[in-house]
């Protein structure tokens, strides 16, 4: 049986559902990601600013398929992202999903989280 998606397990299939950190503490593991109260945040650093673009780049692309948009902090070697769910005011299924992706992307750019 395959695992439910990020988020969904123990029935939490509504996408509007607020998450709190217990809720998501195995799903983020090792991501970089941390859940503050109202959002998830990490940091990943990058060789230099051409990297952290292209980190950025890439995130923006998928962002915009799954159409789930973070805030970003872009600097020399580093990218901040900021995930909430803005329509419910915290972190639902749909942070953690775009999360996980975040931070396969970075690890196959070579970006560590901070």
């Amino acid at each position: 049986m395959a695992a439910a998606p990020p988020g969904e397990q123990h029935g939490r299939m509504d996408r509007r559902t607020l998450l709190s950190r217990e809720d998501v503490a195995s799903d983020l593991d090792g991501t970089g990601f941390r859940h503050d109260g109202e959002r998830l945040t990490a940091e990943f650093r990058t060789a230099d600013f051409a990297s952290a673009v292209r980190l950025l780049d890439t995130v923006a692309v998928e962002a915009d398929g799954m159409n789930h948009h973070p805030d970003v902090s872009l600097g020399w070697g580093r990218v901040e992202f900021d995930l909430q769910s803005h329509d419910v005011g915290g972190v639902t299924s749909r942070d953690v999903a775009l999360a996980l992706r975040i931070a396969e992307i970075a690890g196959e750019q070579g970006a560590a989280a901070h």
